[in-house]
């Protein structure tokens, strides 16, 4: 079985690390990067099934690093950690192309089983 590849964008070592090692516990594959302009490289040079973003990052926020995945057509599933998870900023998730959110803290459980739906099918999400 071919296990998918998700890499995790934020700019805190801590959660970056965290969110990693629970999805390679699970099975699937990580690369990390601690900012949008990271990750953005990391997306030109690797193919990956799901991308987790921080929303809050200094430099390329997480709406700017997902606006620049989907001008280059990506199709790629994204969802957005956040702590700021009001009304204004679901809706700009939703309107730039983010696939799905979850906010801090939250159980890794929730994380794992939201992974698992998107990465079944993504249209749905």
């Amino acid at each position: 079985m071919i296990r998918k590849s998700i890499l995790v964008v934020d700019d805190m070592l801590s959660i970056r690390t965290v969110i990693a090692s629970l999805l390679r516990s699970s099975g699937y594959k990580t690369m990390e990067a601690g900012s949008g302009d990271m990750g953005l490289q990391l997306v030109r040079s690797n193919s990956f099934d799901l991308i987790i973003s921080d929303w809050n990052m200094p430099g390329l926020t997480g709406a700017q690093f997902v606006s620049a995945i989907r001008a280059k057509d990506s199709v790629v599933p994204v969802i957005m950690v956040t702590a700021e998870a009001d009304r204004g900023c679901i809706l700009e998730m939703k309107k730039i192309g983010v696939n799905g959110y979850i906010s801090k803290p939250f159980k890794p459980q929730i994380l794992l089983d939201i992974v698992g739906k998107i990465l079944a099918d993504p249209k749905k999400s």
